[in-house]
């Protein structure tokens, strides 16, 4: 009987360690940002942070834009929206978010007008499934 009693425990107790998709997403968005920004990811783009809002299901990357692309027309003549849609179709590593539904939002910020936001997408669940 107490050898039952503490396999139960013991099963009750690895339970309450498990951590939900949230607290899992909103942990590994912070350390990505602690760990990892400012990091350059491509010329001209900086990553300055990742984050998630448990309240709304949305996972944010803000970037930091310079040099020459650090300028709306040439954000507006190249239409990324659509490049980022594709790339996050085919994004495996987000394969859990996706599956639960999770929305996607990429806020982009010019360097030489510090705090401007020169672009933002935002998907839901429909847009890439």
């Amino acid at each position: 009987m107490r050898k039952c009693l503490f396999i139960i425990v013991g099963a009750l107790l690895m339970a309450a360690c498990q951590e939900s998709l949230e607290q899992r997403c909103a942990r590994e968005a912070k350390e990505y940002t602690e760990k990892h920004c400012p990091a350059p990811i491509a010329k001209g783009v900086t990553v300055d942070s990742m984050s998630f809002d448990m309240a709304t299901h949305t996972l944010t990357y803000s970037y930091t834009l310079n040099g020459v692309i650090d300028d709306p027309a040439v954000i507006s003549r190249n239409n990324p929206r659509e490049g980022m849609l594709q790339q996050l179709k085919n994004a495996t590593a987000m394969k859990p978010y996706k599956d639960a539904g999770y929305n996607f939002r990429y806020i982009y910020y010019s360097t030489k007008d510090k705090g401007r936001k020169l672009f933002e997408a935002y998907f839901q669940e429909k847009d890439y499934r």
